[in-house]
């Protein structure tokens, strides 16, 4: 009894240590943040248009980009920089119930970031209609029977830009982050479709994947689209003729399989954990170097907050407390004005206003 009874009060005690020491650790994380984001949020506010737009008002992704990280920061929707923009996205909200410039060959993508923003900032539900609206437009577009494919086709669920006339990962993982933030079930027919187009994006032989790529690299990571012939940013291996791995994608695939409903027991939920272990770095955005480094930091840190993975454990057993790497990472590459920028200009990285926009994200998803 005696054992038992010491026990009994010892263990409360060793609870309140750690809950303590992880909300002090929380504290101190914000703390670190709140300058970053103050400096980013001050130089987005300055660098707006006139019009209400950032960088190019016919660039209606990067608009809504800033938009959604200025009010995941903190910003009041009614803030009069975030209510000028605000104005200007849903100045192209069109019949169709979409969100993007009329000659655009960037529907999709357009609207599901504008899905995004106005999802945060629908406190008072003031955007109820104009997402429901958009919400329906994006599943109209879907690649499925409507667009005449079967679901044995390998566009089948994706979404993508109308200009290559095939679905991506990157497309249809801005799509589901729009069904997401809008409230959208995982069990919506939209998200089973999406799940069957990501399923197919991964380098993993499954009943799920059965395309000519699932089995030349069998890895567990995920690349661009099987689609249309396939395409992997990274390149193909010329061994295997695979479609190579590379991190960026396969964080956006592992968030879009747990916003589809799979969960962590799933196999190829594992395959891409396990893949991730390995390729565990701040440094570059592995498979791709350079390129892509900020999207990447902003769909790594959204992926592991989906997950609620406070550490990160990488192949060699070592323990990452992942956020205060990214928060020190990132506190490094700030400029003077406030911004950040990426020196390897692709993907429209060389743009301050989009790259301070995924930083503030990032940022934002290490509190």
């Amino acid at each position: 009894m005696l054992r038992f009874s010491r026990f009994a009060f010892v263990l409360p005690l060793l609870m309140a240590i750690v809950c303590s020491s992880t909300l002090i650790h929380a504290a101190d994380q914000k703390v670190k943040i709140a300058p970053l984001k103050e400096k980013g949020i001050a130089f987005l506010k300055a660098s707006q248009n006139e019009d209400g737009s950032w960088t190019n008002a016919k660039i209606l992704g990067i608009t809504g980009l800033v938009l959604n990280a200025l009010l995941e920061a903190g910003v009041d929707v009614d803030d009069p920089v975030v209510k000028k923009g605000l104005d200007f996205l849903l100045s192209y909200k069109q019949p169709d119930g979409g969100i993007y410039s009329p000659t655009s060959n960037h529907k999709n993508y357009e609207t599901s970031i504008a899905v995004s923003a106005l999802s945060a900032g629908n406190k008072d539900k003031r955007f109820d209609e104009t997402i429901k609206g958009a919400v329906k437009y994006l599943k109209e577009i879907q690649w499925d029977s409507d667009e005449g494919a079967k679901e044995t086709d390998t566009a089948f669920g994706g979404q993508g830009y109308g200009s290559h006339k095939r679905p991506d990962l990157s497309n249809t993982a801005f799509f589901l982050d729009a069904l997401h933030s809008a409230g959208i079930s995982q069990d919506d027919p939209a998200m089973k479709k999406a799940l069957v187009f990501v399923s197919r994006c991964q380098n993993l032989s499954s009943e799920h994947n059965t395309t000519e790529f699932a089995d030349k690299i069998n890895d567990g990571g995920f690349y661009y689209t099987p689609a249309a012939g396939g395409s992997s940013q990274a390149g193909k291996d010329e061994a295997t003729g695979g479609l190579r791995s590379y991190a960026s994608m396969t964080y956006a695939g592992l968030k879009s399989m747990i916003y589809a409903g799979l969960t962590k027991d799933d196999p190829r939920v594992k395959a891409a954990s396990t893949w991730l272990k390995k390729n565990y770095s701040l440094t570059e955005n592995p498979g791709m170097g350079q390129q892509g480094m900020f999207y990447y930091y902003h769909t790594m840190s959204k992926t592991l907050k989906t997950l609620g993975e406070p550490t990160f454990t990488t192949e060699d057993g070592v323990s990452h407390d992942w956020k205060a790497d990214l928060v020190e990472t990132l506190s490094a590459k700030q400029a003077g004005n406030g911004s950040w920028v990426n020196q390897a200009d692709r993907w429209y990285e060389g743009d301050p206003n989009l790259v301070t926009a995924y930083v503030l994200m990032a940022l934002s998803n290490c509190e």
